[in-house]
This record gives C-alpha cells, sequence and structure tokens, in this order.
C-alpha cells in the first residue's frame, strides 16, 4: 500500500487553520455587529436619564424664578442669583454633542449647583431615576 501522500496531512493542517480564520471572522463580525447595538442603546438610555435629570432641574429653577420674582429682601436676591446661575450651567450644557469629554465634570457641578439652591431654599433635595419613573420630592 502507497505511504500516504504529505498534501494530505497539508490539507487537513490547512483547512483547520482556515477554518478557524473563518470562524473567528464570522464571530468578530457578529460580536461587533451585536456590540455597536448594545452601545447605541445603553447609550440612548443613558443620555434618556441624564435629559429627564437636566430638564427636571431647569423646571424647578423657573418654576422658582418665577415664585421669588416679586420679593425684594436680600435673601431672595442671593436666591435669585443662585438660580440664574444654575439656569445658565444648565443653557450651557452641551446637548447635542455625545462625544463632550467634560461631560461628567459639568453634571456633577449642574448636581452640586442644584443642592446648593435647595439649601438656600430650605427644600430636600432627592432625584431619582428609576425603571422609566424620575421623581423630585420635596
Amino acid at each position: 500500500a502507497p505511504a500516504p501522500s504529505s498534501d494530505l496531512f497539508d490539507d487537513i493542517v490547512m483547512a483547520e487553520e482556515r477554518f478557524h480564520g473563518e470562524g473567528y471572522q464570522e464571530g468578530y463580525e457578529e460580536g461587533s455587529h451585536i456590540g455597536a447595538a448594545e452601545g447605541r442603546r445603553y447609550g440612548s438610555l443613558h443620555g434618556a436619564k441624564i435629559g429627564s435629570e437636566i430638564g427636571c432641574y431647569l423646571g424647578f429653577a423657573l418654576t422658582w424664578q418665577c415664585l421669588l420674582q416679586k420679593s425684594t429682601d436680600e435673601k431672595s436676591s442671593k436666591k435669585m442669583k443662585a438660580l440664574d446661575s444654575l439656569i445658565v450651567l444648565i443653557q450651557q450644557f452641551p446637548y447635542e454633542d455625545p462625544t463632550y469629554n467634560k461631560l461628567q465634570e459639568d453634571l456633577d457641578k449642574i448636581r452640586g449647583k442644584y443642592k446648593q439652591v435647595c439649601s438656600m431654599l430650605n427644600i430636600q433635595s432627592d432625584f431619582r431615576t428609576g425603571t422609566g419613573r424620575s421623581s423630585l420630592t420635596f
């Protein structure tokens, strides 16, 4: 019986390498596709939470600004300045730029200013975002 051809062994070894390469490529492409879809979903969800939180702060600040407009005492003046400062921070927040590298830093500034305003107004600050529900309690 003739000895098995070395080409047959080469074909087997090469087939294993080829299948490994093809499997890797398919897995990589599918993983990239799934990862991008998951990333988009997470980004949308996270963006909506931040938008909801900041929108709530803005509504809060504008409402208190209206409530304090007619007051003329010094304490009210300080509260109005703090409210104005909060509103400016919110208005300067770059909603349109998802790659903004100081997003967390600016968000923390807004949260800090909101807490300061709540303290000045003697209001308990408690903003929570849960499953589809956001609440601002006073």
